[in-house]
C-alpha cells in the first residue's frame, strides 16, 4: 500500500504537562474551567483564576491548539484535541506531545493514539501511564500525503458517525437510493412469453 517508518513519539516531541494547580487555587464556579481526570472531555467542576490561567500558561508548558491531550488515569489513553478556548489541565494527568508537524500531523496523531496499545503500568488502586511510556511507545508514521489522504477518510466517516447534521441527512439518502433499488427491482415484472 504505502511505506512508513517507524520510531518513538519522543522522535516527534516532547511530552508535556500543565504546571500543578493545587486544591486551594481552585473554586467550584469561576474564570477558567480546570479540567481533572474526572471531567476530562466533559463539564468541569472546579474553575481557577484568569489571572492564574494568564501567569501559568505564559510561564510554563501549555498545548497549542490543534494538540492532542491523552489522559494518563483512569481512563487512560482518552484523547481530546485541544480547541484553544481557555482551559488549564491537571498535571501528569493530563499530557500532550509538543510535535513537530514537519514529521506527524496533530490530527494524525489523534487517529493513531485512538488505536494505540498503551503501556498501562498498575500496581496500585488506578492503572497509569507515564511520561516515559509515551515516549518509548512506537508508532508507524507514513509520509505526510499519506498522513493528510488517511485523516481526510477519518474525518468523513467521523462526521457520519458523530455528526448528526452531515451524518443523518447522508444516511437517508443512502437509504432513500436502497428503497428506489428494491422499489425498482420488486415492480419490475417480466412478461411471459406464451
Amino acid at each position: 500500500m504505502f511505506g512508513y517508518v517507524i520510531f518513538p513519539i519522543s522522535t516527534v516531541g516532547k511530552v508535556l504537562m500543565c504546571k500543578r494547580i493545587f486544591k486551594e487555587q481552585t473554586m467550584p464556579i469561576g474564570d477558567v474551567p480546570f479540567y481533572k481526570i474526572g471531567t476530562f472531555g466533559g463539564q468541569a467542576d472546579a474553575y481557577i483564576d484568569e489571572n492564574l490561567y494568564h501567569e501559568y500558561k505564559n510561564k510554563y508548558s501549555f498545548p497549542l491548539k490543534g494538540e492532542i491531550l491523552i489522559s494518563c488515569s483512569g481512563t487512560i489513553g482518552r484523547c481530546i484535541i485541544y480547541d484553544g478556548e481557555p482551559a488549564y489541565f491537571q498535571d501528569s494527568n493530563i499530557v500532550w506531545v509538543s510535535n513537530d508537524e514537519s514529521i506527524v500531523l496533530n490530527k494524525f496523531l489523534y487517529y493513531l493514539y485512538k488505536t494505540m496499545s498503551w503501556n498501562i503500568v498498575s500496581g496500585g488502586t488506578i492503572g497509569r501511564l507515564y511520561k516515559s511510556d509515551i515516549e518509548k511507545t512506537l508508532i508507524k508514521v507514513p509520509p505526510k500525503d499519506k498522513q493528510v489522504k488517511i485523516v481526510s477518510i477519518l474525518e468523513r466517516f467521523d462526521s457520519l458517525c458523530h455528526d448528526i447534521s452531515s451524518g443523518l441527512p447522508a444516511e437517508i439518502k443512502a437509504r432513500k437510493k436502497q428503497y428506489e433499488y428494491y422499489r425498482d427491482k420488486l415492480l419490475s415484472f417480466k412478461e411471459k412469453k406464451g
